[in-house]
């Protein structure tokens, strides 16, 4: 186990796939780790566009009170989430956007966080399905936080979807955890120092 605690709040409109993204990874740490998760969630006035989030809790001790207050991690679909529940997350902690539907504007994010954007719902639409942009994003969330063993986040999708699905599903979190872990890369790999050219190099 690779944690103590972690709280984290997944946020977007109805008909994302919110409440799916943070099953798959309770249960990824639950099921599959043989750790501790609780999940809870909510809704707005209307069930599909109105707002969506879930709260989930990751620990390698047995959790005592289930509910997220100020997050380590939040992940944001919409800019309604990300407006909303951004002033929220810890100093230093991580924030993952849907680049493409969030534009951080004049709500700043607290100092320290380490922001992460990945275009989930265009990475989905080259799978055929923008459906699966919720599995893109739990894909990235494996490959940018290394909060839960790749494997277990696998074996959590497959687990939480239709037999018909699962290909697609499984294809979906590959995308996005390749897309996380060659961005980790970039970010990570030394600049090439420019070595300037000796008299007589041609």
């Amino acid at each position: 186990m690779r944690r103590l605690l972690s709280e984290i709040r997944i946020a977007g409109f109805g008909g994302q796939g919110v409440i799916l993204a943070a099953s798959v990874i309770g249960k990824a740490v639950a099921i599959f780790e043989g750790g501790y998760s609780t999940m809870t969630q909510s809704f707005g006035p209307e069930a599909r566009g109105g707002s969506s989030s879930a709260q989930v809790i990751l620990s390698s001790d047995p959790i005592l009170y289930p509910y997220v207050t100020s997050p380590d991690i939040l992940v944001v679909m919409s800019q309604e989430a990300y407006t909303r529940f951004t002033p929220q997350l810890k100093p230093g902690g991580i924030l993952i956007m849907e680049n493409e539907l969030v534009q951080p504007g004049q709500v700043a994010a607290p100092e320290g966080v380490h922001v992460f954007g990945v275009p989930a719902t265009r990475l989905a639409e080259e799978l055929g399905r923008k459906v699966v942009l919720n599995i893109v994003m739990v894909g990235f969330f494996g490959a940018v936080t290394n909060l839960v063993d790749p494997d277990a986040l696998r074996k959590a999708v497959e687990d939480s979807v239709p037999p018909a699905m699962q290909k697609l599903n499984l294809a979906a979190f590959d995308k996005g955890f390749q897309y996380g872990a060659e961005l980790i890369h970039r970010m990570t790999e030394p600049e090439t120092e420019l070595v300037p050219a000796q008299e007589g190099d041609e």
